[in-house]
């Protein structure tokens, strides 16, 4: 099996453990091309090359917006996409029961199955786990900012950065359309949701697919302070679906709209803010490569086939 890996080297002590990983292969694959990225818009170019080469399988080697990049330069091809889980949140990742340690993860990849799974798109750029605006999109701009200026990432840093940002957060208000049913009001996030979680176990919707066609919009309304504290271990106990402030409906379309222009992200990455969101679906268009065991579990993200 011919392996691109594709890796930022610029993310410190991480991507050294992940270089050394790579470096001892895995032993029913050929050896593993290592592809360094020097800016925005490498990995995806690297990935394309790769696919158009016939490689069999390509290696996202960092978070979700590396992921993402990745799978836009694999779309339409039969080239398979391996995450080697090296982010904040690992959203994706966790998702398909990848093990975050490069090693082990792919050892995972080189016993597992490829799959089909569905891309979501907003305002044209494609997701691969989780898009949304709101609260979501205002803590990833903040995030986002502070990895640029030099400071630490991480989930820790990431956590305090909702704690800090939550109190003095306005909610917006949202007009979601979608065929499915709609909302009206303030929201605290309106979230386009593929996978299942946000990262590091943050569950925003139980149960989602990632190969049924269709994209989760979750709602959490706007309510007082201390009723949003009060729900969030839903998030990582179980049982945000039940907080009488979630709403979800199951799309192959939406539109938002907001008074305000609206601050979104994509996978994580911030976005510029846009009048209105629009979102749709491409059912199967991307080839993943998941562990065996997350490919043939009935609790899992994929329908058995």
């Amino acid at each position: 099996m011919r392996v691109r890996a594709i890796l930022n080297p610029r993310a410190g002590v991480a991507a050294e453990r992940a270089r050394r990983a790579l470096a001892e292969g895995r032993p029913s694959w050929d050896p593993i091309e290592l592809a360094l990225t020097s800016g925005p818009g490498d990995a995806g170019a690297l990935a394309r090359t790769a696919a158009e080469d016939g490689y069999d399988l390509v290696l996202a080697v960092g978070g979700d917006g590396t992921v993402n990049e990745v799978a836009g330069g694999l779309l339409g091809s039969s080239t398979a996409l391996g995450i080697v889980p090296m982010g904040s949140g690992n959203g994706l990742a966790r998702t398909l029961g990848l093990p975050l340690k490069p090693g082990l993860a792919l050892a995972a990849l080189e016993s597992g199955l490829d799959r089909l799974m569905d891309v979501g798109r907003v305002n044209g750029g494609i997701f691969l786990n989780v898009a949304g605006a709101g609260f979501d999109a205002h803590v990833g701009e903040a995030f986002h900012h502070r990895g640029r200026s030099g400071g630490r990432r991480g989930i820790v840093p990431y956590v305090w950065l909702c704690l800090k940002g939550m109190p003095g957060y306005r909610a917006g208000t949202f007009s979601v359309s979608t065929g499915a049913g709609g909302f009206e009001g303030r929201a605290l996030v309106v979230a386009f949701v593929n996978g299942r979680q946000y990262g590091a176990g943050a569950v925003i919707s139980p149960g989602g697919l990632l190969d049924d066609g269709l994209i989760e919009v979750v709602v959490l309304e706007d309510a007082p302070l201390m009723e949003l504290l009060a729900a969030a271990p839903r998030l990582f106990l179980g049982g945000i679906e039940r907080f009488r402030r979630y709403r979800r409906f199951a799309v192959t379309e939406a539109e938002i709209r907001a008074p305000l222009p609206i601050l979104f992200h994509r996978d994580g990455e911030p976005e510029p803010a846009a009048p209105t969101l629009t979102l749709s679906v491409a059912p199967r268009a991307l080839r993943i490569r998941v562990p065996r065991a997350t490919a043939e579990s009935p609790q899992g993200p994929f329908s058995i086939q």
